[in-house]
């Protein structure tokens, strides 16, 4: 026996770790599995999905974020658009438009290699980074999708910032 099938064998499960922090903070969830777990968050804008995935075989813990905001076909190709737009402005993470369900999600992992262990810090940074860039752009994907305007004037539409007080 090598020593990283050693490892593998009484390694912890890193979901375990996200089961805590949803406790913690009171946070509806399910585990669906051994290797998922599912908690909805009630963000600014929308009810985020967030699903856990830990993926041994490339020793991940993935990380992808849903909202209600179902894409009609005639609207896909700008909301692709949007998303490249986007992607290009995350330093972390990135957004996929899921084509055949017309969803948009936000994907990151967190790699874990050798039988490393999350830190419960670690795990929220993670969800903290999902929710907060999807609550950055979630308004841009409504002008594209409920408004018709273009990705770059949805985007920029999303990004203005007020400044002081009226």
């Amino acid at each position: 026996m090598s020593l990283s099938t050693h490892i593998d064998d009484v390694r912890h499960n890193p979901l375990d770790v996200v089961e805590r922090l949803a406790t913690g903070h009171d946070w509806s969830f399910e585990r669906a599995s051994e290797d998922e777990i599912t908690i909805l968050v009630t963000g600014r804008w929308a009810e985020y999905q967030l699903s856990y995935t830990w993926m041994l075989d490339i020793e991940a813990l993935h990380l992808a974020c849903a909202f209600d905001l179902k894409v009609p076909e005639r609207r896909r190709a700008e909301v692709r658009a949007l998303v490249a737009l986007i992607n290009e402005r995350l330093w972390v993470g990135h957004f996929d438009n899921w084509v055949e369900e017309g969803l948009v999600m936000f994907r990151h992992a967190l790699q874990l290699p050798a039988g490393i262990e999350p830190s419960g810090s670690q795990c929220e940074k993670l969800l903290g980074t999902a929710l907060d860039t999807c609550e950055r752009y979630f308004t841009a994907f409504q002008f594209v999708v409920w408004a018709g305007k273009s990705a770059k004037e949805a985007l920029e539409a999303a990004m203005f910032e007020t400044a002081g007080e009226a």
